[in-house]
């Protein structure tokens, strides 16, 4: 038989990844052969430099995805926040398991929490979102830049001396790693990224048998909520390089999708919300998008007339 061959980075959260899905696979099937087609991409290659300076769209699916498209794999297992808003030409989102947890986790050596950091403490984060977002909560920060894999930034949290660091707490569950985190930081001030927690799996628009198998994986509330998500960050025309966070819930047939975005600086921050069916989910993502122009927008007005 034929094996499924999955299209994946080689680090090991994504490595987790695709061998959970690889898992969940030969449970509904038996005798499915599946073997891992590891691959680098420009993020990784490149994991010295801010995400900024390589442009956050793609910068870690690019690669995987042509790999597909190339026919040297019949599927592709990504972290959902890292898949543009963009679709590719030629590959479809063929299922959204359910998602994992959500929310992100404050790490120290030095202090128990994080209103326990004394005036100035250092945090290092790669993420424009969390940048924004620490500095509107403390201006006193000191920021510092981190790439790489998980283990490479828990490593570098000891050898630096820095006071902590951020990081999802999907991935240091997902990795074992549960133990270093010091508390999950309240979501009321610190939105997760656009679809983080959730995987996204995708395969060529035309292999009707790949989509079908993996289809068997999908999580439809799930679905719903980062179909909100995503098209909220897709109407407000940015990707991971945008200071904006959002999180729709789904109870019952309604969803609720909350949104924030923080003057990169940390100066100021807009809060916005709606409600509809999860019939609705796109719409309900460019009604918020909607609303947080306008009041960009107005904001912006305000300040020039000033």
């Amino acid at each position: 038989m034929t094996p499924l061959r999955i299209a994946t980075r080689g680090s090991a959260l994504a490595l987790w990844q695709a061998r959970w899905v690889a898992d969940r696979l030969r449970t509904l099937h038996a005798s499915l052969a599946i073997e891992l087609v590891e691959l680098k991409t420009m993020g990784d290659e490149k994991s010295h430099l801010p995400l900024v300076q390589i442009g956050g769209q793609g910068a870690f699916t690019k690669e995987i995805q042509l790999a597909v498209l190339r026919r040297q794999a019949d599927v592709a297992v990504h972290s959902l926040k890292d898949l543009p808003t963009e679709p590719i030409p030629g590959l479809r989102l063929a299922a959204i398991p359910e998602r994992g947890p959500v929310g992100e986790a404050f790490l120290s050596k030095r202090h128990r929490r994080f209103v326990d950091l004394p005036p100035g403490a250092t945090v290092a984060t790669g993420s424009p979102r969390r940048r924004a977002l620490l500095l509107h909560r403390r201006p006193d920060l000191k920021l510092v830049e981190v790439r790489g894999n998980i283990d490479t930034r828990l490593r570098k949290l000891s050898e630096q001396g820095w006071d902590g660091m951020i990081l999802a707490e999907a991935g240091l569950t997902r990795l074992g790693w549960p133990h270093e985190i010091n508390e999950i930081l309240d979501p009321a001030w610190m939105l997760p990224a656009v679809g983080q927690g959730a995987l996204a799996i995708e395969c060529r628009e035309d292999d009707e048998a790949a989509a079908a198998l993996v289809a068997q994986l999908h999580h439809a509330p799930t679905g719903f909520a980062v179909t909100a998500e995503r098209a909220y960050l897709l109407s407000l025309g940015g990707g991971c390089m945008l200071p904006t966070g959002a999180i729709a819930s789904v109870i019952d047939s309604t969803m609720t999708l909350q949104a924030v975005y923080v003057e990169p600086s940390g100066r100021f921050r807009i809060d916005e919300a709606a409600s509809a069916s999860i019939e609705e989910a796109i719409d309900l993502g460019h009604r918020v998008a909607g609303q947080m122009q306008n009041r960009l927008a107005a904001m912006n007005s305000k300040n020039t007339a000033g």
